[in-house]
């Protein structure tokens, strides 16, 4: 699970639509019409840190519905909306959004550094090495700035990764 990933952050009208979707085929339908507009104001690039990220927002497990919440809802939390193996997509809706932004506000790249060195991650892909904490830190302001400016804009998110 170690492919590029990528937070949308959706207006009513997409949140809405997503939800209704009937299967598979027609989640990845809406998700490549929203990355096909590719609105850089309502997403996020977070490339190969999702994992190191979500690790250590939850238990060092890479699963979902594992953590305490809001902090499990950052990357893999929420409703899982794909069920096949070949995508993941999780939605966040705008209420659980603005308590996520929250909850990262506090944090910065120490408090993340200091996680990463306590967990110890099963099946983890990365080296666990300064330059892969240096790597996954890199990633921490943008996360909080998409999770502060959707739930200021009152946005749901969704969490989008091809395997």
């Amino acid at each position: 699970m170690a492919a590029r990933a990528v937070l949308f952050a959706l207006d009513a009208q997409d949140a809405e639509r997503i939800l209704a979707c009937p299967g598979d085929d027609e989640v990845i339908e809406l998700v490549e019409e929203v990355e096909g507009r590719w609105d850089m104001d309502h997403l996020f690039e977070l490339d190969k840190s999702w994992d190191a990220l979500h690790r250590c927002f939850t238990d060092g497990d890479l699963a979902f519905e594992n953590g305490e919440y809001p902090l499990s809802h950052v990357i893999l939390g929420g409703i899982p909306l794909h069920e096949g193996d070949d995508y993941i997509v999780c939605y966040v809706a705008p209420d659980q959004v603005r308590e996520v932004a929250a909850a990262l506000e506090p944090l910065d790249n120490q408090w993340l550094s200091s996680r990463f060195a306590t967990l110890t991650f099963d099946a983890y892909q990365g080296t666990g090495d300064a330059e892969d904490i240096a790597y996954t830190q890199a990633f921490l302001p943008g996360l909080k700035i998409f999770y502060r400016t959707a739930a200021q804009n009152g946005r749901a998110a969704i969490f989008t990764v091809d395997q």
